[in-house]
């Protein structure tokens, strides 16, 4: 294949950029649009609250089982061979989620979305990493972060609009992921390394990957990420809107303001991120992100009115949105260049465990402290974590020999 070289002076010129993070946005599509709607849902196919948490569990279910095997796949074969099925597939499944006349066939037509799904935030990850390297690499993936955290709060309105025209509106937003598959296709470059599928050996493929993962530094930034979706989905997912309904009256109107400060929060100070790694390593940032959410959480069982949640909320917005990015980085940088979209899967599996371990400890936290020591274990729990860093981290080095920045850099293909 012809290379193709092309300056491009600023990474928010380079439309591989925005090719990669729209994966990233249809990559959450298929959960944030839905959450306000399924009471909806349930009404129209008379379902019971454990049913209707069925629509969910068929999606996250196939998520979970395949990222770590398209990961290899992508390593094997390319990136774009399976991404742009994938892609596919996520529309096709649900488009015919918004036609389903039973609660079978939705279930069904949700699990074959969510196989759709199960590559898309490995490779989006993965992706970015194969294009940037250095500080340019933390910037890509601060706005990749930046907007997970819009999207978060822009996506639960546009599903929940939809919802009142009719719910099966809602599901065919994921027709979105054609155009992209399309750009994908045509549109999107990655460096030609990343395509050689030749001399593949699946048990030294499977070493080379156990080597790059059983180091200290891998395993501290496993455990960071690990910790850091267990405090978001468990104190706070679940536990502030238990505190602000049942303490301190809040009504579910409130709730959802509280949240949506929190996700904007994150998606600015993400934003932000260029500027806080002119001074603070992403090490550095990590630590300041666990010790930030130990303080929001230690001051939320203290406020006797629900606005003043605010505060915690946004510095807890604020302590994703300068560590989780980070921690993606890093990820990055400590990926080899051929294992990388396994590297990648195993991040994002960790993520998968921490959003369902979260709340079950939240619940077990509550039933044993109360409601209030659940905010205080947390705490503690986030700076245990801090503790455990500084003792794990080290000097993080670019496993890769390959640096690929920006599109005129390197070889790249169609």
């Amino acid at each position: 294949m012809k290379s193709n070289h092309k300056s491009v002076n600023n990474i928010y010129q380079d439309k591989n950029l925005y090719i990669t993070i729209g994966v990233t946005l249809v990559s959450v599509l298929g959960v944030m649009t839905l959450n306000p709607i399924l009471p909806t849902i349930g009404k129209s196919f008379n379902l019971s609250p454990q049913q209707i948490g069925l629509i969910m569990t068929s999606f996250l279910v196939p998520i979970a089982i395949g990222t770590p095997i398209f990961g290899v796949l992508a390593d094997r074969i390319g990136r774009k061979k399976i991404l742009v099925p994938s892609l596919l597939l996520f529309a096709l499944g649900g488009t015919l989620s918004a036609f389903a006349q039973d609660f079978r066939s939705l279930l069904e037509w949700r699990f074959l979305q969510g196989i759709g799904a199960a590559s898309l935030e490995t490779l989006s990850l993965t992706m970015i990493g194969d294009l940037y390297s250095g500080k340019m690499l933390t910037t890509a993936m601060a706005l990749s972060a930046s907007m997970i955290g819009i999207s978060a709060t822009v996506y639960p309105l546009i599903g929940g609009g939809l919802a009142q025209l009719n719910w099966r509106y809602t599901f065919v937003l994921s027709l979105l992921a054609i155009p992209l598959a399309v750009l994908v296709s045509t549109k999107l470059k990655l460096p030609k390394k990343q395509s050689n599928a030749s001399h593949f050996h699946l048990n030294t493929y499977l070493k080379d990957t156990w080597s790059s993962i059983n180091n200290r530094q891998v395993i501290g930034l496993m455990f960071a990420v690990l910790s850091l979706f267990i405090l978001e989905f468990g104190a706070c997912f679940i536990c502030v809107p238990l505190l602000a309904a049942n303490s301190l009256g809040a009504s579910g109107a409130v709730i959802g303001v509280l949240l949506a400060i929190m996700e904007l929060s994150l998606a600015f100070f993400a934003s932000q991120l260029g500027l806080f790694t002119r001074k603070l390593s992403e090490t550095t940032l990590i630590k300041v992100c666990f010790v930030t959410s130990a303080l929001a959480l230690l001051m939320i069982p203290v406020i006797h009115n629900v606005w003043l949640l605010l505060l915690p909320m946004i510095l807890f917005g604020a302590a994703l949105g300068i560590g989780l990015p980070s921690m993606q980085t890093m990820f990055a940088r400590l990926a080899p260049e051929n294992n990388r979209a396994a590297f990648m899967a195993l991040n994002v599996t960790l993520q998968s465990v921490g959003r369902a371990v979260g709340p079950a400890l939240a619940g077990i936290g509550f039933g044993v402290l109360g409601i209030k020591g659940v905010f205080y274990a947390s705490a503690g729990f986030a700076f245990i974590t801090f503790v455990l860093l500084s003792f794990f981290s080290g000097k993080v080095t670019q496993t890769s020999s390959y640096k690929a920045l920006l599109p005129g850099e390197g070889h790249l293909l169609h």
